[in-house]
């Protein structure tokens, strides 16, 4: 897919992983709607990014994935304002044992949500049209981070939950759709992790010993590997594992029902 002239949707969007997103993809010339909840942030942003890429090329809108009438809002926005949508990037996450309800609401419920709305103005057989759709998961859902339980079971759930959409429905719609899957990247919920361990908290060390083995990401890094899923028309339900020093697209087990 050639981004010129396309128009994307990217949540958590404001700062680390998503804001980067939004930069290449400006870069490479999409339109791009982003969301969040840090208005004072998403506005700036958007500032910055009017003078580098001129007017009506980037927007902010305040969503709370978690809220399905805020999603469908922006995303009604979105097309109201650039006349529809092409990709959609379900990268808002948290990272926190403590609050682990919304751990699961964010990571696993707001990407569920996020798809489905963009399935109803995506889809080629009800006029939509067609596009890609990137879920960010994380290299905890590829093994579990013995850490934090329940982010590795989201994003084991955003990997499960890509695989089989694009198994099942997706590409008969006119629309691939692909998980990313970084390890380790500088970003704010990183540098959070060892305060947001809860009742793991003893894992800290153990945590850190794994962050210096494996190394640390830039976001810069990352967003050239969410391109490739955008751009590359041949990948679709893929799982690209990021991490310093590799990238590879994961191969699991056959499934049961093949």
């Amino acid at each position: 897919m050639a981004l010129n002239g396309k128009t994307a949707v990217v949540t958590g969007a404001a700062m680390g992983i998503g804001k980067a997103i939004v930069e290449i993809l400006l870069q490479n010339g999409a339109k791009v709607a982003i969301l969040d909840m840090n208005e004072t942030i998403g506005h700036c942003l958007v500032e910055t990014l009017t003078k580098e890429h001129g007017p009506d090329r980037a927007m902010f809108l305040f969503c709370d994935v978690e809220s399905e009438d805020e999603l469908k809002a922006a995303f009604q926005k979105t097309i109201e304002t650039f006349g529809g949508i092409d990709i959609l990037c379900n990268n808002a996450g948290v990272f926190n044992e403590v609050t682990w309800e919304k751990t699961i609401t964010i990571n696993l419920m707001g990407t569920i949500k996020g798809t489905y709305l963009a399935l109803e103005h995506m889809n080629k057989l009800t006029g939509g049209r067609g596009g890609v759709i990137i879920n960010v998961a994380s290299m905890a859902g590829i093994g579990p981070l013995s850490c934090c339980p329940v982010y590795t079971a989201t994003k084991h759930g955003v990997i499960g939950f890509t695989r089989s959409f694009a198994a099942s429905v997706a590409s008969g719609y006119g629309i691939r759709i692909n998980a990313l899957c970084p390890g380790f990247v500088q970003t704010d919920l990183f540098s959070a992790i060892q305060s947001k361990l809860g009742q793991f908290s003893a894992m800290a060390g153990a945590t850190q010993e794994l962050i210096e083995k494996l190394g640390v990401l830039t976001a810069a890094e990352v967003v050239q590997c969410f391109l490739e899923l955008v751009t590359d028309e041949t990948k679709n339900g893929e799982a690209l594992l990021v991490l310093p020093k590799e990238k590879k697209y994961v191969k699991f087990p056959v499934s049961p029902t093949d």
